[in-house]
């Protein structure tokens, strides 16, 4: 029998009492030595392949959308997505970046959604999830925000298909602790699959729900892989290899998903 998302949430809060000073300690640690990298600066983009039809991107999210790790979004996860859906659907891409590193579901629907005036859109990306963990957002309030997310959504984009990132790797993060790997690795593992059941609840709303693992990347990458690649630009965040892995396997996951981008 499956346990209930939430009283996974609670048993875990209760084995991760232990470790709220270490928690504490172990974060202070991390915020004073990794380095404080900046969001991409480049928010729009076009990809021109001289085809006849335009496909209009947008992404929404946290720190990877905003490209924190790259130099910019063209050269980070969005860009990248944008490359591999023009030759894909053999159009020309339009892309653009709602994104806030920091920010949890709760600070999108609040702050960014808002700011989406497009007229046209027919593909959105969304990713997020690790703040939340780091929050200790509850599955309860995360399933609720998502809801929330997807509905605000639909109004503006009736028809256009959602795609939700993998949830981020918080058990790889070279930078983090074993204690903190172990409690928000879990709590994302947790918010992972009750984004797994929301996206049921609605139509042409997909969620990538396979775990990134290093070690399944360098497997199934291999042909990408260079000498002394490096996966996390901090310890924590994507660098430009990381965010083309993820962009390639986003993009053959909406493929796989759709059959037809209007």
């Amino acid at each position: 029998m499956k346990l209930n998302p939430n009283i996974k949430y609670i048993i875990g809060s209760v084995l991760s009492l232990p470790l709220f000073p270490f928690l504490i300690f172990d974060g202070y640690k991390i915020k004073r030595t990794i380095p404080q990298l900046p969001e991409a600066k480049d928010l729009n983009g076009f990809i021109d392949r001289n085809f006849e039809k335009t496909i209009n991107l947008i992404a929404i999210g946290e720190s990877t959308i905003a490209g924190v790790g790259s130099r910019s979004n063209a050269q980070g996860f969005t860009g990248i997505l944008a490359k591999e859906l023009a030759e894909i659907y053999q159009s020309n891409v339009n892309w653009k970046v709602f994104a806030k590193s920091g920010y949890t579901v709760r600070d999108v629907n609040r702050e960014l959604i808002p700011k989406i005036k497009e007229e046209k859109v027919d593909i959105i990306v969304v990713g997020l999830g690790a703040n939340d963990a780091f929050e200790f957002n509850s599955p309860f309030r995360w399933r609720n925000q998502l809801r929330l997310l997807i509905k605000n959504l639909r109004i503006k984009y009736p028809t256009t298909p959602i795609y939700f990132n993998n949830m981020p790797p918080i058990k790889e993060f070279p930078a983090f602790t074993t204690s903190l790997k172990f409690t928000f690795g879990n709590l994302v593992e947790i918010l992972g699959d009750v984004l797994n059941d929301t996206v049921k609840e609605f139509d042409n709303v997909f969620y990538n729900k396979e775990e990134i693992k290093i070690s399944e990347w360098e497997r199934k990458y291999r042909n990408y892989l260079e000498t002394d690649i490096q996966f996390f630009s901090d310890g924590v965040h994507p660098t430009e290899f990381t965010y083309k892995i993820l962009a390639i396997d986003m993009a053959n996951f909406i493929v796989n998903k759709t059959t037809k981008i209007s």
